[in-house]
């Protein structure tokens, strides 16, 4: 008889546990699934479209405000408007312009050339419109202004480098020592350096040239032309020279104050240059006690001592007034190396040794021009040949004379 399978007790049912919070902390971290934050908020429909529904919007929150709206319908209008590429302007389409029409031009009329009034160009003098031209470049020193004048001074220009050219010709029949130089060797340019200046004008207002063994440029003394309306002069000289020249010029002075005084008491060269700042009184007293001199004088010996004297007074107002002529830039205090109660301390201060002569601008345009400023060179010959013997001695500038006195 087979066994009879025992009928299994019906499973009881596991008792209930209440819940309770689970005492395992959760993980704060951030999911590696394309899941967004609960804070994110959709710039468009298609982002919501991509994730899934739209996020529940949370409880008390009340409709946008209108002006949210309303910001949200202008940057909705302006985007709608940069991508429709439709040109807004019609004159600028393309179906507007007319092909087959000429073409604008603005025609900016340049200023004519100054009228010579009947006066023919020459190269032994200038012309009055260089003059002319030099005045209006003062008046209008601005490049605009010489850029659109640029056919007048091209004109001015060639003027002056005839005359500078004819002139070269006349100083070397004075000056021997002068050669012939090309005009870019002894012409000095209009440009200014504004760089290292408070003076923002750009260009010179006159034409300048210097004449020497290097011309414009070097360590010799030169002869100097300026062309300035109302200002224009001859002259000539060292201007700041380097400290070896300095140095040799001061040396000079004091072992030789013989020979400075002859060169500037020279009669031509101190009636030029000279007569009109020592002649403060000086010249008319000098006079006078000359003829009581002669008056009283008895015999050949006091001639003689009177012209002696007279002599040393006129060297000792060249010396005055060749030092009142450069006392711009010079020493406050004597120079190293010499007392002070030296003879010629007004000589040793100086930095700058050149004279100068105010010439009348109907000089440089009239007939005898170049004799005119030749007749000042001439005057000045000595001068220039002294400078050069003592900073640029030759083989044969050896000094034999004696100075002491």
């Amino acid at each position: 008889m087979p066994v009879r399978k025992r009928k299994s007790a019906p499973a009881a049912e596991a008792p209930t546990t209440p819940d309770l919070p689970s005492s395992r902390r959760r993980s704060g971290r951030i999911s590696s699934s394309g899941q967004k934050s609960k804070y994110f908020e959709a710039d468009s429909e298609s982002e919501i479209d991509r994730n899934g529904s739209a996020p529940k919007r949370g409880r008390g929150k009340g409709q946008p405000s209108k002006k949210t709206k309303v910001e949200a319908e202008a940057e909705s209008d302006d985007y709608q408007d940069e991508g429709n590429g439709v040109d807004q302007n019609p004159e600028d389409s393309d179906e507007e312009v007319d092909e087959d029409a000429p073409p604008k031009v603005t025609f900016i009329p340049l200023p004519k050339l100054r009228d010579t009034g009947g006066i023919a160009y020459a190269d032994d003098r200038l012309h009055p419109n260089t003059l002319a031209f030099l005045k209006d470049l003062k008046a209008n020193n601005k490049r605009t202004w010489l850029k659109s004048h640029d056919a007048e001074y091209r004109r001015a220009l060639k003027d002056w480098e005839s005359f500078v050219t004819a002139l070269t010709d006349t100083i070397i029949a004075l000056d021997s020592t002068i050669p012939e130089l090309p005009f870019k060797d002894v012409n000095f340019r209009i440009y200014r350096d504004i760089r290292f200046t408070n003076d923002p004008t750009p260009y010179k207002p006159h034409f300048s040239a210097a004449f020497s063994r290097t011309g414009r440029k070097g360590p010799y003394a030169c002869y100097y032309v300026h062309l300035e309306p109302s200002a224009c002069f001859v002259g000539g000289g060292l201007w700041h020279p380097d400290g070896p020249a300095l140095a040799r010029l001061r040396a000079s002075i004091d072992e030789r104050p013989r020979r400075w005084r002859r060169v500037l008491a020279a009669g031509d060269f101190r009636q030029t240059f000279l007569d009109d700042v020592a002649s403060g009184g000086k010249k008319d007293g000098l006079t006078k006690k000359t003829k009581k001199e002669k008056g009283g004088g008895k015999g050949k010996k006091g001639g003689v001592e009177a012209k002696e004297e007279r002599e040393a007074e006129e060297e000792e107002a060249a010396i005055e007034a060749f030092a009142e002529r450069n006392k711009e830039g010079a020493l406050k205090t004597r120079p190293k190396g010499f007392i002070p109660e030296h003879r010629d301390m007004a000589l040793l201060k100086l930095r700058n040794f050149t004279v100068g002569r105010k010439v009348p601008d109907g000089v440089f345009t009239g007939e005898g021009a170049q004799e005119e400023v030749g007749r000042v060179v001439e005057a000045m010959v000595g001068f220039i040949t002294h400078l050069n013997r003592i900073v640029m001695p030759d083989p044969g500038d050896e000094d034999e004379e004696s100075d002491e006195e």
